[in-house]
């Protein structure tokens, strides 16, 4: 199965990578602008799993301009995608009235414009079958408890909510799945930095075991959907 995954260099994505790269067939395209994280990333899979393919490719998604570019790059390590796993995010906390235009912008360009564009530019090399799954947040969904100092962080996650529902749409006959998985709080190191005093209930290892287990299978139960993944708030 060949895989893509974003935001590899740390967090879930990071623990992503590590758990399928267990299945000795995967091949795995791990997407960071941290260079020097991705390779480290590398060794650790290659020594746990040498049969198992991890190609770190450094990238910033914000650098929007060089998306035709993209497919160019990744067909020289695999020629089709079964998988794509948006889990690049941007998370600032920060009160409404104290937001910038460049803090907002990096917010919508990392949450909604990267996932959007990258599908995009990455739909020739989709099999049949294929399953994109993109990680947003119960706080972009309608309904949920929402939080001060999230204004922008929860409604980029909700314009991904929506992307994933209109895309389901968009691309049936082409036979690609698309879903959302909105997570609840998770212990990474972006969650620490924006909520220093809370401590979530799941580590970045335990929702990665979900994440991975539903972008090969959840496909085959769901498409459109945004399924909230949490057991507490934030």
């Amino acid at each position: 199965m060949n895989i893509i995954i974003t935001g590899a260099s740390r967090g879930v994505g990071f623990e992503l990578v590590k758990i399928l790269a267990r299945h000795k067939q995967n091949q795995i395209v791990a997407i960071s602008r941290n260079g020097k994280a991705l390779g480290e990333l590398k060794a650790e899979c290659s020594r746990l799993h040498p049969e198992t393919k991890v190609i770190p490719y450094e990238f910033d998604l914000n650098h929007f301009e060089f998306y035709p570019l993209i497919v160019q790059r990744i067909e020289t390590f695999i020629h089709k995608c079964d998988v794509l796993i948006n889990n690049a995010g941007q998370l600032v906390n920060k009160p409404f009235n104290k937001f910038s235009f460049t803090e907002f912008d990096n917010t919508f360009d990392v949450n909604v414009k990267s996932p959007f564009f990258l599908i995009q530019a990455l739909l020739p090399m989709f099999n049949k079958g294929a399953h994109v799954v993109n990680i947003g947040s119960i706080g972009g969904m309608s309904g949920s408890k929402k939080f001060p100092g999230l204004a922008a962080y929860s409604s980029s996650k909700g314009a991904l909510a929506i992307l994933t529902e209109i895309l389901a749409e968009e691309l049936a006959e082409q036979d690609i799945k698309v879903n959302c998985l909105a997570l609840g709080a998770v212990q990474t190191e972006m969650f620490a930095k924006a909520f220093p005093e809370y401590k979530a209930p799941l580590n970045s290892a335990q929702m990665a075991h979900f994440i991975a287990d539903f972008a090969v299978t959840g496909h085959k139960y769901f498409n459109g959907k945004v399924l909230p993944v949490s057991m507490s708030v934030p």
